[in-house]
């Protein structure tokens, strides 16, 4: 299929290049083009604008910040929109609001344009594995026309509901990344102030019903206190963003979520929001017992 990439940061690149090398003549939009040379080296095509770029592909995928952002690149002035066709899939990889992804699926409908939106989890080592997780909102039949290019970088592609609920999936995901980040930085504080070396215990829990993919690769992180970001803290606070955005709609209290989006919330504060969010277990580690009595 001839597909269209729009949104080439850390995830975004290495999704385009498998892309690519599937097979699949990619044509990109990039406002900074110096990012993409190597793909165009390997053969992609540059377009001027979202809209000439529309005009010439079966499918377009967008890997952007925000819900501005997306909407910006699909239905803002030379958008995506103003370049479709009937036919054409709109895949749309980012974390955006829920009612944001339906709105959107609206609007495109009316240019005859198909809407998923298709969040991912696994970082960046998935996104250049080709091993993401894509859960997926829109039509079903719309999922199996673009089955192949998602295949390209994901290995798990489940089709979750109608518009928006990938996105709610996607929330639900950071839930409990954040959450389990912040259990794995308090076992890892309590190994360490126990004076047992928080490595063996690490290995011990991966054998165990605490093993979880959060405990086996940022476990390692807190363990080389090494934060180089496979999903940056600032990111991760916008999503938990939407969590508690869409949480407070619906008049839920999420406590365990709250309390881990605060403490992503002081990390970015204190200038931080380039680190991945597990550098959180930084300030875990600093933070000092309640003196006995206090709540």
């Amino acid at each position: 299929m001839k597909v269209g990439y729009i949104g080439l940061g850390i995830m975004g690149r290495a999704c385009a290049a498998n892309v690519l090398r599937a097979g699949h003549p990619l044509f990109l939009y990039a406002r900074r083009p110096d990012t993409v040379s190597d793909l165009l080296a390997q053969g992609a095509q540059l377009c001027a604008s979202p809209a000439e770029l529309a005009a010439q592909v079966e499918v377009v995928v967008t890997n952007v910040s925000d819900t501005p952002d997306v909407e910006q690149v699909l239905l803002g002035e030379h958008g995506v929109i103003h370049g479709a066709h009937p036919g054409l899939v709109a895949v749309d990889m980012s974390t955006i609001k829920p009612l944001a992804a339906k709105a959107i699926a609206a609007q495109l409908a009316i240019a005859g344009v198909d809407f998923l939106d298709a969040p991912v989890s696994g970082g960046e080592v998935g996104a250049i594995n080709g091993t993401l997780t894509i859960m997926v909102g829109g039509k079903a039949e719309a999922l199996e026309r673009v089955r192949p290019v998602l295949q390209a970088m994901g290995k798990t592609i489940t089709h979750i509901g109608e518009s928006g609920a990938g996105q709610v999936a996607k929330a639900c995901n950071q839930i409990v990344v954040a959450v389990s980040i912040e259990a794995v930085a308090e076992a890892m504080k309590f190994a360490r102030a126990c004076e047992v070396d928080p490595a063996k215990v690490r290995e011990a829990l991966l054998g165990g019903f605490a093993g979880s993919r959060i405990l086996d690769v940022h476990g390692q992180r807190m363990i080389d206190d090494n934060f180089v970001p496979g999903f940056k803290a600032r990111l991760h606070q916008k999503d938990m963003g939407i969590v508690a955005e869409t949480a407070e709609a619906l008049s839920i209290h999420l406590e365990a979520a709250s309390h881990a989006a605060a403490l992503i919330d002081a990390l970015v504060a204190q200038g931080d929001g380039e680190l991945d969010s597990s550098a959180i277990a930084r300030l875990i580690a600093q933070r000092n017992a309640r003196p006995a009595g206090t709540a």
